[in-house]
């Protein structure tokens, strides 16, 4: 049986939960006022298929829903506006949100794309308690154009759920044909009235309480305000809320007498897990988010400077300030950005990327100065910013020994180049002129088809490879795509042979190496079955890698598909 929870730790602690159903699409309004009589839907992709990920009221009231497929949408209501998911976007609005909502408590953790959870413990007071801050709350959201759900309680699994299913705030999934709400309202209607008869209370519609008594649950209350909410609050995937309300069990408060061991051997354990977390019997923390790294410096100039040479020696100025703030964080910069404010107005941006994390100015400067010839500097510039919008952890070198020791150790390592620092200089250096991702290595792939033994990966954000598999079968230097040849249609090595419109004759031949398609995928270059590969010298001093298909048809024969050099 499933029993209420004999712990006080939950009574202590409160909860709130914020929801923001229209973010993205009220975001939207926000850049854009005149839209919000029109009604408006964020559309994301999922695959090839384009679905709605937000949507304002006007929209919500024409009959259309998160999920539900663009076209469909479209069909529905013709004259619906749409504008292009932006996740960045959705990730900046929701980080500003949790700042603002930092002023309520100082424990705020992200939840999701639209929400987040807030710990109220020793907090609501400071407001008036937490109807007042519930009621603050709304208020604000309701100036920023924001629309909000909220619910406090004891625990985050009951918040969440008084959030978006406490006062009508939520739809139960839930749509069988037994289901009490697809009753004829004649029905429900006669059997409110035989209730109220009866001697009960009266009727009340769903969610006319006062706004926020309904979701914000007393300490210690978390059973009889979850009791009434559907099974779907508790954060259970639609199938087992459709799979339990075959059963008759449609409300959480159902659940109380139910055997914990059928529920799990039946529905999982997940379901029993998030019954003990709403009710405060598993914990389960708030990690709140941290605040983000930020490295920049700023250097405003008594007169504006349009030269090369005056940019430079500003930049020498912010480049020390700027390494020192990493290294105090244990941090190295991957990109760096130069931002020259002119006097007149507008803002020239230089970026440059680095092959490996560096918290020393060294050589930073000249990668610069391969940028500096694209900017126009008009009446000159009087600000100057440097920020490292991408870092990565760096940390130090300990040297032990003797004093002695430390410190020519330490000397050394200033004054000497680590292994591999000159190659990643020269990508740096290279990658500032035509951008990182354009220079590329290769690295070993397990699989011995030719065109597979290796994988391509940026230079800067990969170590060079150690792991290249011993071979005793040499490789061309240049691999392609095979080619038909004209020969003999048979096994060996063909004496003469036409290619690329030349005729060649052959001196030598070494092989065959027999290599067998990939059986478990299926490959279309690979569909002419076996193949016997030959390194074949010609008298025309062309060293060429052939293979006999050993399919059948038009998939057999003779193929080119590597040039020795």
């Amino acid at each position: 049986m499933i029993t209420p929870p004999h712990t006080t730790r939950a009574a202590h602690r409160r909860i709130l939960s914020l929801w923001f159903p229209r973010l993205a699409a009220e975001d939207v309004l926000r850049a854009a006022p005149g839209l919000g009589e029109a009604p408006l839907a964020v559309v994301g992709e999922l695959g090839n298929l384009r679905q709605i990920t937000s949507l304002n009221l006007v929209a919500s009231a024409r009959g259309l829903s998160r999920g539900q497929a663009l076209a469909e949408a479209l069909t529905l209501c013709p004259d619906l506006i749409t504008r292009p998911a932006d996740p960045d976007r959705a990730i900046q609005v929701l980080a500003a949100l949790r700042r603002w909502a930092g002023r309520f408590s100082p424990w705020v953790a992200e939840e999701g794309p639209d929400a987040l959870l807030i710990d109220l413990t020793g907090c609501a007071h400071l407001f008036g308690g937490e109807a007042a801050l519930y009621d603050q709350i709304h208020h604000d959201c309701a100036d920023l154009g924001f629309s909000l759900c909220a619910g406090i309680a004891d625990t985050p699994g009951a918040a969440w759920a008084l959030a978006r299913y406490a006062g009508g705030g939520g739809t139960t999934p839930t749509r069988n044909g037994d289901a009490i709400d697809q009753e004829a309202r004649a029905t429900r209607s006669r059997a409110q009235r035989r209730h109220w008869v009866k001697g009960g209370a009266a009727p009340q519609p769903h969610g006319s309480g006062p706004r926020g008594v309904a979701r914000i649950s007393p300490p210690g209350a978390l059973r009889q305000s979850l009791a009434p909410l559907p099974i779907a609050a508790l954060r259970v995937p639609p199938s087992t809320a459709e799979g339990l309300a075959r059963l008759g069990l449609r409300h959480i408060g159902d659940l109380w007498g139910m055997p914990r061991a059928g529920l799990a051997r039946r529905f999982g354990q997940d379901l029993v897990r998030r019954l003990d977390q709403a009710l405060g019997v598993e914990p389960e923390p708030i990690s709140p988010a941290g605040a983000p790294l930020h490295f920049a410096t700023r250097l405003s100039l008594p007169e504006p400077i349009g030269l090369e040479a005056d940019i430079l020696a500003g930049l020498d100025r912010l480049l020390p300030v700027l390494c020192d703030k990493l290294r105090a964080r244990g941090r190295g910069a991957r990109r760096l950005r130069l931002e020259m404010i002119r006097a007149e107005g507008g803002t020239e941006r230089i970026e440059i990327g680095l092959a490996r994390p560096t918290d020393k100015p060294d050589d930073l400067g000249g990668l610069f100065a391969l940028k500096l010839d694209k900017i126009t500097a008009g009446f000159g510039f009087d600000v100057l910013r440097l920020t490292a919008p991408v870092t990565e952890p760096l940390h130090s070198t300990e040297h032990k020994g003797g004093w002695a020791v430390a410190a020519e150790a330490q000397i050394k390592a200033q004054t000497a180049r680590a292994p591999g620092q000159a190659l990643d200089d020269l990508i740096a250096r290279i990658g500032a002129r035509v951008g990182l991702d354009r220079i590329t290595r290769e690295h070993p792939a397990d699989s011995h088809i030719p065109e597979k033994t290796s994988a391509t990966q940026a230079a800067a954000y990969s170590h060079p490879a150690t792991d290249w598999p011993a071979t005793h079968r040499p490789r061309p230097l240049t691999l392609f795509r095979p080619e038909p040849i004209t020969a003999a249609d048979k096994p060996d090595p063909p004496l003469q042979f036409r290619w690329r419109g030349r005729s060649f004759e052959m001196t030598a031949a070494h092989g065959p190496e027999r290599i067998a398609p990939e059986w478990w995928l299926d490959d279309p270059q690979w569909r002419s079955g076996v193949r016997d590969y030959w390194r074949v010298t010609t008298m025309q001093g062309s060293c060429i890698w052939l293979f006999y298909a050993h399919g059948a048809g038009m998939s057999g024969g003779w193929f080119a598909q590597g040039d020795f050099g």
